[in-house]
């Protein structure tokens, strides 16, 4: 047995040797650690890969900058800092205002990431990952209502459809249908009032997000109380939600994070209708899947405060289907795919084109002239293209109802028809209304094209929604 004195220095000499170990980074696991506590020295093993790996970084709080962060695929560097930075192998991880930054490289014999402590210590996360965690686009919102929104997550798994060839050029059904991925990424949402947080002042990463959210009474929403997965067009897979209880004429700042991911979406701005407004949200139609918005429709029976396929009014889906259905058969009078009609698009972009038209239009928009808010602080500019329609009004889709009140219509997009114009074979007889004459009396014109025949793009907004919560047109 070991004297007293010797086996203190043989426990002493063994926590000096495991204190002097990198700390490993497992693949796609989030690390926490503050640096109050970083290892002796402060480094972290990167895992060996054949493929490219990301290496992300991010602050959980407001920070003075002076901590760094260096990053090598060298082997003959334990250790790495300013004097070994080449930009090539070794490299220094910089943070901008965000809070977060990331690198990709190759790391055939592993690496090494170490932190240089600053003069504040700040809660920090790291994460190496195959993909990279902190390119978030933005959630989209639908719509809202006076006391609802509807919205979406980033979009993510897009669709990769086969194109189809003649002799077997078969085209979407009118009633689609599309099978959700089995593991999808999971989404958190962050929702505030706007006049009530300084969410917008702090790192745009999940930790300073999530521990900030009591202080500036946000609500964290995930995806497990979504409405569930919808493709709602080309972009992917989006999780869509109702979100119920909110307060009229409010500005709210919603942000979107991947559950396990390091950033945040950047913020969407929106505001609530007024007290007064009485359209329901109209939601989930596999025969028009890019309709989410208020519509002039009694209230849904039952206890759904939202319209879905199964709360519409009788024949609105059947005739919509059939429209569409018809379509169908009459472009494919056409030997689509052998046919070439257009170097640029196919029977299948006509028939994308069309159904986008045709919702748009089938559906019309309930808005509201906007008015002041406490953000942005300035009546939008330019103005929607709106139109009031007299309570009673005969419906631009007859297998809609006349509503009970007046209200005001945000017209489609001009755009919406160009497009179908473009996609579609000749011999369909698609037209569109001029925009130097009666364009302007249905659809609105010169937000995304300038309205000059011919011109595409130059329009005064360049968009029909904005991420600030600004609509300008029905895009459908």
């Amino acid at each position: 047995m070991l004297p007293t004195s010797l086996f203190a220095v043989v426990l002493s000499f063994l926590s000096l040797v495991d204190a002097q170990q990198s700390q490993q980074l497992v693949l796609e696991r989030v690390l926490d650690i503050s640096t109050a506590n970083l290892p002796n020295p402060p480094t972290f093993r990167i895992p060996s890969s054949p493929n490219p790996l990301f290496v992300s970084v991010a602050l959980c709080a407001t920070h003075d900058n002076s901590t760094r962060f260096f990053l090598t695929n060298d082997s003959s560097i334990s250790n790495p800092g300013p004097p070994d930075v080449d930009s090539v192998n070794t490299v220094e991880i910089a943070l901008p205002l965000e809070g977060y930054g990331v690198w990709s490289t190759y790391f055939t014999n592993g690496g090494v990431l170490s932190v240089t402590k600053g003069g504040t210590p700040v809660e920090i996360q790291m994460l190496v990952s195959a993909n990279n965690v902190t390119d978030m686009d933005y959630p989209l919102l639908g719509d809202t209502t006076s006391n609802q929104a509807f919205v979406f997550s980033p979009p993510f798994d897009p669709v990769i459809t086969e194109i189809p060839t003649f002799p077997n050029y078969t085209l979407p059904p009118a009633n689609l249908s599309f099978t959700p991925p089995s593991s999808p990424t999971n989404y958190t949402l962050l929702l505030a009032v706007t006049a009530q947080s300084n969410l917008t002042l702090l790192p745009r990463t999940v930790c300073a997000l999530r521990a900030a959210a009591p202080a500036n009474k946000a609500t964290l929403v995930p995806s497990s109380i979504s409405k569930g997965l919808w493709l709602r067009d080309s972009d992917g897979w989006r999780y869509q939600w109702l979100l119920n209880g909110l307060t009229p004429r409010t500005n709210y700042t919603m942000f979107a994070f991947q559950n396990g991911g390091l950033a945040s979406s950047p913020p969407v701005y929106f505001v609530t209708k007024s007290a007064t407004f009485n359209c329901p949200i109209v939601h989930s139609l596999p025969f028009c899947p890019s309709v989410a918005y208020a519509v002039p429709l009694a209230p849904p029976a039952g206890v759904a405060t939202a319209h879905t396929a199964d709360t519409l009014p009788d024949g609105v889906a059947d005739t919509l289907i059939s429209i569409m259905a018809n379509f169908t058969v009459t472009l494919s009078t056409l030997a689509c795919g052998r046919d070439i009609y257009s170097p640029l698009v196919t029977c299948t972009d006509c028939s994308d084109a069309y159904r986008r038209w045709l919702c748009a239009v089938s559906f019309p928009r309930c808005a509201e002239t906007p008015t002041v808010f406490d953000l942005p602080g300035v009546v939008q500019v330019p103005l929607p293209g709106l139109t009031t329609v007299q309570s009673g009004a005969t419906p631009r889709n007859p297998t809609l109802p006349p509503f009970g009140s007046n209200y005001e219509a945000l017209l489609p997009c001009l755009e919406t028809c160009n497009a179908a114009d473009r996609a579609c074979p000749s011999f369909l007889g698609f037209k569109c209304p001029l925009p130097k004459f009666t364009a302007a009396d249905s659809y609105g014109v010169g937000f995304i094209d300038s309205g000059e025949d011919g011109v595409i793009g130059h329009g005064s907004t360049g968009t029909a929604q904005d991420v600030f919560g600004n609509v300008w047109c029905n895009l459908g």
